[in-house]
C-alpha cells in the first residue's frame, strides 16, 4: 500500500505536477524567481533547464528510493502475515520425523534379509521411542538455538511461538528419558547389549551436537555426527534387534545399507543451513555452510547425490546389495537429480532455498524405502544362498 501513490507517476505527470504532491519545493521556486529578473532570459533560460534535469533527477532518485523502501515493508508485511497455524505446522517438523522411520525400517529388513524373521510389536515401540528422542533433538536444539541467539529470527522456533523457554527445555528431557527407556526395553526383551550400546552412541551424538558444553555444531562437524548417529550407530542397532537371536552377526548387507541411510540423512541436516546462514555468522556458528557459502555448498549438494547412486551402484556389483535394492533405489535417481537442480538454481534465493531440507526428505524417505523393500523382495524371491556375515 505504500508504493501506491508511486505506481501512476509514469501517467501523464509533469514536474508542476510533483511539486504539488511532494515535498522539497524550495528548488522549483528559485527558478520561477531567476525567470522573472530582467536582462538576463539567456542565461535564465540555460539556468532553469539545468535545475528542471537537477530537480527530476532527484526526484527520480526519491520515487526510486521510495518504492524500494515500500517494497521492503512489503516483503516484512508477507512474512509477518504468516499464520501461527503454518508457524505451528513448521516448528513440529513432521516430515523430518522419518528420519526416526528409515533406520528402523531398513534395519529391519536388513533382518528379514539375514533371517527371514520379523517382529511387528518390536517395530512399532521401537518407532514410538525413536520419535521421542527425535522430538528431544528438535525441542532441545531450540532451546539452545535460543540461548545463543541463533534462532532470533526464526519464527518457527517452539520458544519464539509460545515463549515459554523452561517449559520446552522441560518437556524435551522428558522425551529423552521415555525414548530411552522404551529402547532399553525392547533392548531387554531381545537381549541384546550390543544394540543398546550402539542406540547410546546414536544418542551420545545428538548431545555433543547441539547441547553446551560440547556445541559440536558451531564447529561445523554435525554432518559427520548425524551420519554415524542414524547410519552405522541406529540402523545397525534397530537390525540387531528384530533379528530374534542374540548371537546375530552384523553382514556386509546391513553395514552398506546404513552407510546409504547415514549419508541420506546428513544431506539433510546439510541443506538445512541453506537459509541461516546470516543468522550463523553473527552468533559464530561455522555451519558447513558458512564456511563454503552457497554456491559452494550447492556443488556439495551435487557431488553428494552423485556420489550416494554412484556407490549404490558399486555396492550392487561388488553384491554387497541385493539387484532387487539396487534396482529399485536407481528408480528414485529422478528425485536426486530434482535435489541437485533445485539447490543449483536457487541456492541464493533464502525465500525458495528454505524448501531443499524438505526436498532432501523426500529422497531419503523414498530412498530408504526403495532399498528396504528390495532386501525383504531379495528374501522372498532368494534362489541363492545368503551373503555370509564379515563382522562381529
Amino acid at each position: 500500500m505504500a508504493a501506491a501513490p508511486f505506481c501512476s507517476v509514469g501517467h501523464g505527470y509533469d514536474v508542476k505536477k510533483l511539486t504539488e504532491n511532494l515535498p522539497y519545493r524550495n528548488s522549483i521556486s528559485r527558478i520561477y524567481q531567476v525567470r522573472s529578473l530582467p536582462n538576463r532570459r539567456p542565461l535564465c533560460k540555460k539556468t532553469f533547464i539545468m535545475q528542471l534535469h537537477s530537480t527530476q533527477s532527484h526526484y527520480r532518485v526519491l520515487l526510486k528510493c521510495t518504492a524500494e523502501h515500500s517494497d521492503t515493508h512489503i516483503e516484512e508485511d508477507k512474512k509477518e502475515s504468516i499464520s501461527k497455524a503454518i508457524l505451528i505446522w513448521r516448528a513440529i517438523k513432521l516430515p523430518i520425523y522419518t528420519v526416526a522411520l528409515i533406520p528402523i525400517t531398513v534395519g529391519s529388513a536388513a533382518a528379514y534379509f539375514q533371517t527371514g524373521q520379523y517382529f511387528g510389536n518390536r517395530f512399532l515401540r521401537l518407532l514410538v521411542s525413536s520419535i521421542f528422542i527425535i522430538a528431544w533433538l528438535n525441542l532441545s536444539n531450540d532451546v539452545y538455538d535460543f540461548d545463543t541467539g541463533a534462532d532470533k529470527n526464526k519464527k518457527e522456533s517452539v520458544v519464539n511461538l509460545f515463549g515459554s523457554r523452561t517449559g520446552t527445555h522441560f518437556f524435551a528431557w522428558l522425551l529423552l528419558v521415555l525414548g530411552f527407556i522404551g529402547l532399553s526395553w525392547v533392548s531387554v526383551e531381545a537381549g541384546s547389549l550390543r544394540s543398546l550400546f550402539l542406540l547410546a552412541c546414536a544418542i551420545f551424538c545428538g548431545y555433543i551436537y547441539q547441547c553446551p558444553p560440547f556445541r559440536l555444531s558451531y564447529l561445523g562437524v554435525g554432518e559427520p555426527l548425524c551420519f554415524a548417529a542414524f547410519g552405522p550407530f541406529a540402523t545397525t542397532a534397530f537390525y540387531l534387534l528384530q533379528s530374534g537371536t542374540r548371537e546375530l552377526s552384523i553382514s556386509g548387507t546391513v553395514v552398506a545399507s546404513s552407510i546409504l541411510v547415514g549419508f541420506t540423512t546428513s544431506l539433510i541436516l546439510f541443506c538445512s543451513h541453506f537459509h541461516q546462514i546470516e543468522d550463523d555468522k553473527a552468533i559464530g556458528k561455522f555451519s558447513p555452510l558458512v564456511r563454503l557459502g552457497t554456491e559452494g555448498g550447492a556443488n556439495v549438494v551435487k557431488v553428494a547425490v552423485g556420489g550416494i547412486y554412484s556407490l549404490l551402484f558399486i555396492l550392487g556389483l561388488g553384491q554387497t546389495l541385493p539387484f532387487s535394492s539396487v534396482v529399485l533405489c536407481a528408480l528414485t535417481l529422478p528425485v536426486g537429480r530434482y535435489v541437485a537442480s533445485f539447490v543449483q538454481k536457487n541456492h541464493m534465493d533464502e525465500s525458495k532455498i528454505f524448501m531443499a531440507k524438505y526436498y532432501c526428505v523426500r529422497l531419503h524417505t523414498l530412498f530408504g524405502a526403495a532399498l528396504a523393500a528390495g532386501l525383504v523382495a531379495a528374501r522372498m524371491f532368494a534362489r541363492k544362498q545368503l551373503p555370509h556375515a564379515i563382522l562381529l
